[in-house]
């Protein structure tokens, strides 16, 4: 998977620790367990050719958190370019 610059990123995380640098952008949603208003953070990632088409053969995708502490997440598909 390539980084993709989100729409509308409002900073970038992870240069310093030498890292590529990942754009993200701040927003708040409606939470189950938190309630509206809580806070979130959101990154694009855009798969290769291959990963496609592994994908469409099955393969799943995987979330890789670095440490031993796990934040929630959430990974879904967003919009199809040109169409939002």
């Amino acid at each position: 998977m390539h980084i993709g610059r989100i729409k509308d990123a409002t900073r970038v995380i992870g240069q310093r620790q030498g890292y590529l640098g990942l754009p993200l952008r701040y927003i708040t949603i409606d939470c189950s367990v938190n309630g509206p208003g809580t806070p979130a953070m959101e990154t694009a990632w855009l798969p290769t050719p291959e990963e496609i088409a592994a994908i469409v053969c099955g393969a799943p995708v995987l979330l890789r958190i670095l440490g031993n502490q796990h934040p929630p997440v959430a990974v879904y598909v967003g919009d199809i370019p040109g169409q939002d």
